[in-house]
């Protein structure tokens, strides 16, 4: 039964997912993900395991009685009211300063695990709809790092082979003035996702960029309204006292001391009581909150960083173009004017933005070296299939006599 238990919660390894997107995408799902679920692990280690709430009772309640109001007031909400201030008579004021998310902190912190997760298995449901096995490819692309060189070289060559006929599959079969209209509004509007078009993987990769960063903004609002505070300006207040040299004092979002109304029924009358109680547990959620605002502060400004830069790069062509032939170059295969004017063709025409879109993913879940090895070998197909045609020397003097009229002289010399 316990192995049941833990068979179904799933590894580090199946939670990490597979490396076909970029560091940014990872600390948003995989590392922040993770660090959500540790601090709701010790959050409810000190809910379940230790004592999360004390409360100070009268000297005439019993144990049953100590052992009710502890219970009642950690299921009911406490309410917070500063020591200096007396406590309002009126209960409606009470109510309103409820404090309504320390039962529920361990939920909330998992349901944020799972929104900083949901992009990445979108992503991973929809990416191989541009008809590749993006997860494929970049395991292949590692594992040639591991073989004997003749071994590496042909696996590169069939790596190479393969996402030609996957480039050729998916290249457009007509060019009339809609086509040429399409592929001019891509350039701009790049969330059009078209696999002839060859704009599918980089359109669906930078939107799960924007839902990332919805996310993390979201995040903000989704605590102001589960603490009922202005969460979003808590790290300001923080860094204040900071350049102030004020001591930390206790956070009323996160008080310690509360206080707890409740009610017991004796026969037909009903007695009212008001205890004060201690929430050791705000001690940990105070700063797993401090922690987790700078978190996401970072996290956001890195990924608006990562999109932006996608972005321009997706309306500046020029980059692509400079992208392929840095890796060209490298390997000394563009030798004439011909080749750098090919190399244009070959990055917009033939790899297009889905194609280079792929390198960048080998590069940074392999190494540059194997990107510029496949490069290599696509090169050589591309330009296989674009020689200049040329007569066959040999050929031309027969062809010339063809057209030359025949004279006397001719037909003399054919009798003889």
């Amino acid at each position: 039964m316990v192995e049941g238990i833990l068979g179904a919660v799933p590894s580090i390894s199946k939670l990490r997912g597979t490396n076909n997107d970029d560091w940014i995408d990872r600390l948003n799902h995989r590392y922040t993900t993770l660090l959500l679920i540790i601090f709701a692990v010790v959050v409810s280690t000190g809910q379940f395991v230790g004592e999360p709430i004390q409360c100070w009772c009268p000297a005439e309640f019993t144990d049953a009685y100590e052992a009710y109001t502890t219970y009642i007031c950690w299921i009911s909400n406490t309410y917070y009211i500063p020591m200096e201030e007396t406590i309002p008579i009126d209960i409606r004021q009470r109510q309103d300063a409820e404090i309504t998310y320390y039962q529920w902190v361990p939920i909330i912190l998992l349901f944020q695990a799972l929104l900083f997760k949901i992009p990445n298995l979108f992503w991973r449901f929809t990416h191989s709809a541009s008809g590749l096995n993006l997860d494929k490819i970049v395991a292949m692309s590692e594992e040639t790092q591991l073989g004997s060189p003749e071994d590496r070289a042909e696996a590169i060559k069939n790596l190479a082979i393969y996402l030609d006929k996957w480039l050729g599959t998916y290249q457009e079969y007509r060019n009339n003035i809609f086509i040429r209209a399409k592929k001019k509004a891509q350039t701009f509007c790049f969330f059009m996702c078209d696999r002839r078009g060859g704009t599918y993987l980089v359109g669906l990769f930078i939107t799960i960029k924007i839902l990332y960063m919805a996310n993390v903004i979201g995040q903000f609002f989704l605590l102001n309204a589960f603490m009922a505070t202005k969460y979003n300006l808590y790290g300001f207040e923080v860094i204040k006292s900071l350049i102030d040299n004020e001591p930390m004092m206790e956070s009323p979002r996160f008080p310690r001391v509360t206080l707890c109304d409740f009610q017991i029924r004796q026969l037909q009358n009903l007695q009212r009581w008001t205890v004060q109680c201690v929430l050791p547990v705000n001690l940990f959620n105070e700063k797993i909150f401090i922690f987790l605002w700078f978190w996401f502060c970072l996290i956001a400004f890195l990924t608006a960083i990562n999109l932006l830069k996608w972005i321009f790069y997706q309306l500046y062509q020029n980059n692509k173009v400079q992208y392929v032939k840095k890796y060209l170059k490298t390997n000394n295969v563009m030798n004439s004017g011909f080749d750098k004017k090919l190399c244009a063709k070959f990055s917009r025409d033939y790899l297009r933005s889905d194609g280079i879109f792929l390198m960048y993913v080998i590069s940074k879940n392999s190494t540059n070296l194997v990107v510029s090895d496949l490069l290599r070998e696509l090169w050589k197909i591309f330009k296989d299939k674009h020689k200049p045609r040329s007569n066959n020397i040999d050929d031309e003097p027969m062809m010339n006599s063809e057209k030359e009229p025949l004279d006397g002289n001719h037909l003399l010399h054919s009798s003889a």
